[in-house]
C-alpha cells in the first residue's frame, strides 16, 4: 500500500489542501494566530519579520513543513516534527503582561494555532465553494488531530470536530488581543520583505491581505481595528468563489502543485 504519511489517499485534508485559493487560508491562519498575546509575542521576539532574508527564509521553512505534513511519508513527518518541537522547545519569549518568561511549546498558544489555523483553511474552502459536506467538514477537522500531534499537542486535547472548534474559539476569545508592540499586518503588506526575484509579485501582497483579513470573522476583525461589517463578509465570500471558479480554467499540471498532483493520482487509483 505504500507510506502516504498521516493522511493519505481517502482523506478530505488530501482533496482540499491542494486548492491554490487556501493560500488565503494560510494567510488569514497567520492573522488568527496573531491574536493570541503570547503565540504573536513569540515570534515578535525570535524572528525578524522585517528581514528580507529573514522573513522569506521563514516563509519557506514554514510552505516546507506544511507540504511535508500534508503529503510526506511518515518517516518525513516524524524529521519535520522533531526540527519544529526541538526549535519550540529551546526558545523563550518575555509576557510584560504577566511579567514571566515562557517556552514557545507551552500547550496553550500551541493550541491556539492549530486551531486558527484549521479553522482558517476549513473556512476559506468553504467560502470558496470547495464542495464539502458537514460529515466531510467534520472529518477534516479530526484528522488534524494528526496534524496537532506533530508539533506536540496531544490529538484528544484539540477539537475534533466542526462545533468543538467553533466553541473553542468562542472560548478563546476574551483572552485575544493584538499587542500593542506589533506591526500592524496590513501596514506591514505595503512593504512586504520580498527576495529581489520576486519583486514584481509586491503589488498583489496587499490585495490579498485584505482578502485575508475580509475572510476573519467580524470580531477579529475589529481587534485588528478594521471595519467589520456584513458587505465585509459578502465581498469577501464573493471574491474567494470569483478566484476559485477562475483558477479552476487553469490547467491541473499548471493549477496544483507536484504533491498535490500526486495526491490525486493516488487517490483515484
Amino acid at each position: 500500500m505504500g507510506d502516504h504519511g498521516i493522511f493519505g489517499p481517502g482523506s478530505v485534508t488530501w482533496r482540499v489542501m491542494g486548492e491554490p485559493i487556501l493560500l488565503v487560508g494560510g494567510i488569514r491562519a497567520l492573522l488568527m494566530q496573531g491574536l493570541h498575546p503570547r503565540a504573536m509575542r513569540g515570534v515578535l521576539q525570535n524572528s525578524a519579520l522585517m528581514d528580507p532574508n529573514e522573513a522569506w527564509s521563514r516563509f519557506v521553512r514554514t510552505t516546507e513543513f506544511v507540504r511535508v505534513r500534508t503529503y510526506g511519508t511518515r518517516a518525513e513527518v516524524e524529521k519535520a516534527g522533531r526540527r519544529v518541537r526541538k526549535i519550540h522547545a529551546r526558545l523563550t519569549a518575555y509576557d510584560p503582561d504577566t511579567g514571566t518568561t515562557f517556552r514557545l511549546d507551552e500547550p496553550e498558544a500551541l493550541r491556539w494555532v492549530h486551531v486558527g489555523e484549521v479553522d482558517s483553511y476549513l473556512s476559506v474552502a468553504r467560502r470558496a465553494g470547495v464542495r464539502l459536506t458537514d460529515d466531510e467538514a467534520d472529518a477534516f477537522v479530526h484528522e488534524w488531530r494528526r496534524a496537532a500531534e506533530v508539533v506536540g499537542l496531544d490529538g484528544a486535547d484539540v477539537p475534533g470536530s466542526v462545533a468543538e472548534l467553533h466553541d473553542y474559539i468562542a472560548a478563546a476569545r476574551p483572552g485575544l488581543r493584538f499587542v500593542p508592540e506589533a506591526a500592524h499586518p496590513l501596514r506591514l503588506s505595503l512593504n512586504a520583505p520580498l527576495p529581489r526575484l520576486l519583486l514584481p509579485l509586491k503589488p498583489a501582497v496587499p490585495a490579498l491581505m485584505i482578502l485575508a483579513f475580509a475572510t476573519l470573522p467580524r470580531w477579529a476583525r475589529r481587534l485588528y481595528g478594521l471595519p467589520a461589517t456584513p458587505v465585509g463578509d459578502l465581498w469577501a465570500t464573493a471574491t474567494l468563489r470569483t478566484l476559485h471558479t477562475g483558477l479552476g480554467l487553469v490547467p491541473a499540471q499548471v493549477r496544483y502543485s507536484p504533491a498535490a498532483r500526486r495526491a490525486h493520482r493516488l487517490t483515484a487509483a
